[in-house]
């Protein structure tokens, strides 16, 4: 049917959504906020759905897994992790390794475990010709495996390697704040 083939570039990120509400119930009202909107803009993935799109994002580990590589985002003006929009890539690991390649240069990256490491939906405001709108964060844990030098793009202030123990000195951001809490447990 027609409606079948609207949402089949949409199932594989449908499926790790679903996969990842089963390990984290108490997350489901985000979750389900963010399944909906997927189900509901078969042009999610694209930057030009004014009112929010997809976007890929990695919470990036050093070799020894002590470090997270942080962003000090130009626009936003906040230490974040990388990341940025889909641009119409369905695959939303894929996005998230070439959002580190962009922002780092750093492109000797893995996967740790298996599917999504978190999710975030976050307001971004207007800005010149852009009108307020939502991205929905999907964030992959990585681990770098070769050269952990990295090149700041345009796109930041700077990086940093940080120490995970202490990202509350860089930031209060609650969902940065999560993502070093998930990794601590894993």
């Amino acid at each position: 049917t027609i409606f079948e083939k609207e949402t089949m570039h949409r199932d594989s990120l449908l499926q790790q959504l679903e996969s990842y509400l089963d390990l984290f119930p108490d997350e489901s009202a985000m979750l389900e906020r963010y399944i909906s909107f997927v189900k509901a803009n078969s042009d999610c993935f694209e930057r030009s759905l004014q009112i929010g799109h997809v976007t890929g994002s990695a919470w990036v580990v050093n070799r020894e897994r002590t470090h997270t590589l942080l962003t000090h985002h130009k626009k936003l003006n906040k230490w974040l992790q990388l990341g940025g929009h889909a641009d119409g890539d369905v695959d939303v690991l894929r996005v998230a390794k070439r959002e580190v390649a962009e922002e780092s240069g750093i492109t000797d990256v893995v996967q740790v475990g298996d599917g999504i490491f978190d999710v975030d939906i976050h307001l971004i405001p207007e800005r010149k010709n852009e009108p307020e709108h939502y991205h929905y964060d999907v964030r992959y844990a990585l681990q770098v495996t070769g050269d952990e030098d990295y090149v700041v793009s345009d796109e930041s202030h700077d990086l940093d390697w940080l120490e995970i123990d202490r990202l509350s000195e860089r930031t209060q951001e609650e969902s940065m704040l999560r993502l070093a809490r998930k990794w601590q447990l894993r």
